[in-house]
């Protein structure tokens, strides 16, 4: 009987093309490098599994996106849901909007690793803006076309749209709970069935001979190109595609030695729903955020009695509030979020001596004891297991 499977040793050999991104990375010949890339490509192969393999459009379900787990590259106060859907399709999502800062819903026409850039969005959508229950309850429909005799929340769904996505967004990790939601397809009422071979065949081989380089090549491209226009240390506006419409992005290089600092300067906006800052290692993977301080938003960070934020980039706690622990790289991105500012103020980064880092700073700027540290890393620690990362 004839077969569409492959021996599973040929489903292999499509992972090998992955070896070619090494090419892309800030030192091809370190081994630290080549050994987190071989993680990478592991990383994406878990990923990947829920994307190809977890629903479909005619029966979705919330798979675990970006996150503490998957690191390509996740704001550490956003947990991340994706569905599967068809633009012609229409959907029901119920459940509570829970308490975080913000929960926002979009449409999307492609999704990183799965396409190739740009990936359109189709609308995004502030929960709060949907009429909600007493005690947070939320449904709402999205579809072409508003059903007939429906009174409720109803969001336009693009023709062109594959996906819906949640954010959850906490800015204090421990008192704020993620929404909890299901989405259904109401129009399609089939059982789900089994995946047939000729389904599964072309999953995997989508799956080990695209997905799993294709996402780290995207955004190691993507970090490349900010070196090449030399944002070695400097501070630039993003451009990242309009996924998070109400968002600006600001972005460099940080780049220092084991002896040195990199102080981050910014104004705050008058005027903001939310801001953060977090630490990116070599290949494009956030930083360590659960165990380490790699990042800061507006509630954890502390500001300088000048209103202005001032983060000490370093590899070893140098008793600062605003430590931002590159933990262990001493080349990697700098990522920074304004969200419905009123204005967009550009960071600085100054590079300076350790030994002369107290010189620099205000001799208010805020500090901690060794105790106040393990306070704030226990905080973090249990604030950011207390969220669904997957």
């Amino acid at each position: 009987m004839s077969s569409t499977l492959l021996p599973w040793s040929d489903y292999v050999e499509l992972l090998k093309p992955a070896q070619e991104v090494l090419d892309l990375v800030f030192d091809r010949d370190s081994e630290q490098l080549r050994a987190d890339l071989y993680r990478q490509f592991l990383m994406n192969l878990s990923q990947g599994y829920f994307l190809y393999f977890q629903s479909n459009p005619a029966h979705p379900d919330w798979a675990p996106f970006l996150n503490s787990v998957y690191l390509l590259q996740p704001n550490p106060d956003d947990t991340y849901q994706l569905a599967p859907v068809s633009g012609e399709g229409v959907y029901r999502i119920v459940g509570n909007r829970g308490t975080v800062r913000l929960l926002t819903l979009a449409a999307h026409g492609g999704m990183m690793g799965m396409h190739e850039p740009p990936w359109d969005t189709y609308g995004y959508h502030d929960a709060d803006e949907l009429q909600l229950g007493p005690n947070g309850e939320l449904e709402v429909i999205f579809s072409g076309e508003r059903p007939a005799d429906y009174s409720g929340n109803w969001l336009h769904l693009d023709a062109r749209s594959k996906y819906l996505m949640v954010r959850n967004r906490a800015y204090d990790w421990a008192a704020e709970h993620n929404a909890s939601l299901a989405i259904e397809r109401l129009d399609v009422s089939s059982l789900k069935p089994r995946l047939t071979p000729e389904q599964i065949d072309r999953k995997i081989r989508d799956l080990l001979g695209g997905f799993t380089q294709r996402l780290s090549r995207t955004w190691l491209n993507y970090q490349n190109a900010v070196l090449q226009r030399d944002m070695v240390n400097r501070i630039e506006l993003a451009d990242m595609g309009g996924a998070v419409p109400a968002q600006s992005y600001w972005q460099g290089i940080f780049q220092f030695a084991p002896d040195e600092a990199l102080i981050l300067e910014t104004d705050i906006p008058a005027q903001h729903r939310y801001w953060n800052v977090q630490l990116n290692d070599e290949l494009w993977n956030a930083a360590e955020f659960v165990y380490r301080q790699s990042s800061l938003n507006g509630h954890q960070a502390r500001l300088d009695t000048d209103g202005r934020f001032r983060g000490v980039i370093c590899l070893e706690d140098p008793g600062l509030a605003n430590w931002l622990d590159p933990c262990g790289s001493l080349q990697g991105m700098i990522i920074g979020r304004w969200y419905q500012a009123d204005r967009l103020p550009i960071a600085t980064l100054k590079r300076v001596p350790l030994t002369e880092l107290d010189r620099h700073l205000p001799a208010d700027v805020p500090r901690v004891t060794p105790d106040e540290r393990a306070a704030q890393l226990r905080e973090r620690r249990v604030g950011a297991q207390l969220r669904r990362r997957w």
